[in-house]
This record gives C-alpha cells, structure tokens and sequence, in this order.
C-alpha cells in the first residue's frame, strides 16, 4: 500500500510542480507532512537543508529520502521515478506539439502565463519554510541571528552575486558560533 501512495503522491507532485525543485517544496510539505505524516515539519527542514546542499535537484533529493524513510531502498527508486516520470511525458509531448505549432501565438501565450505561477509557487515553498523551526530565535527580546543572517544572505546573493556556496559556509559558521 505505501508503495501506491508514494507514486500516486510523487506522480501528483511531478504533474502540479511547475518551476522546479523549490517551487516543489510546498507540495511536497503538503503531502508528506501535512497529509500522510510521513515525517515531522523539523525533519522535512533538516531534509530541505540537506537537499540543498548535496549534489543533484532538491526535489529529486527529497522524494529519494522520503521513499528511502518510508519505504526503504524501494521506495526511494520508486517515488524518484514517480517525481521524474510526468516531466519525461509532458517534455516529449511538449516537444512534438512545439515542433508542430512554434510559430502560434497561443503557445507563446501559454508559456508567458505560466511564468506567475511558477513565482507564486517558489514565493509559497519560501514562505512555508519561515516556521519556528527555521528561525528559533525570532522575536522581541531575541537575539534574531537567524532572521539576519538569512536577510544579509539574501542581499549578498541577490544584488552581490555572492557565490551561493561561500553564503553557506558562513553562514555555517555564524551558526556554529552563535548556537
């Protein structure tokens, strides 16, 4: 039965997760977290985090530890694929229909109307993480280092061009230090 879930839930997730990997993210909490409880919102943080750092895209990572945690080795093949499977169909169909019909104005459309969902979608995984377990030490009378160093972070990357890898190295290190 896990293993059903785990291809119907990835499948349903490759098919709805326009943007890629980060504009996955809340659909994935959603459904490992929120609906089958798979794992707790910590762990699936801590996944993120890990996901983030090791080579390979973050959603293709995540449905590998989620079917690796609740199906075993099994399970992480088979929710990777799940993920991978509906993008692998609509990226040849896609393809075919473009070669056909390239110079139409309404695939032109289509395409331009999917770049604000894709936003809304990265801007929703980015919200989902702001959680109490991301910034433990939000608040008035708190000393706020996680909130300042994800602000500066994103400055540094956004109008810097900070090397992403440098950010997390120290932003490690600050951790480290103040924790």
């Amino acid at each position: 039965m896990i293993y059903l879930q785990l291809l119907w839930v990835f499948v349903k997730i490759g098919v709805l997760g326009f943007g890629g990997g980060y504009a996955m993210l809340s659909l994935i909490q959603h459904e490992v977290v929120d609906h089958y409880a798979w794992m707790t919102t910590t762990e699936f943080a801590d996944m993120v985090a890990i996901s983030q750092m090791t080579p390979g895209p973050i959603s293709i990572n995540l449905a590998t530890y989620v079917g690796y945690t609740t199906a075993g080795f099994g399970g992480s093949l088979l929710a990777s694929f799940a993920l991978c499977l509906p993008s692998v169909i609509m990226v040849y169909l896609i393809l075919r229909l473009f070669m056909k019909k390239k110079d139409n104005p309404l695939m032109d459309n289509t395409l331009k109307g999917l770049k604000p969902a894709i936003a809304g979608l990265i801007f929703a995984a980015g919200l989902s993480m702001m959680n109490t377990q991301n910034f433990s030490d939000f608040g008035r009378g708190q000393h706020n280092i996680s909130v300042i160093v994800c602000v500066l972070s994103f400055v540094a990357s956004y109008f810097f061009k900070a090397n992403p890898i440098l950010l997390i190295v120290l932003s490690g290190i600050i951790g480290f230090i103040a924790y």
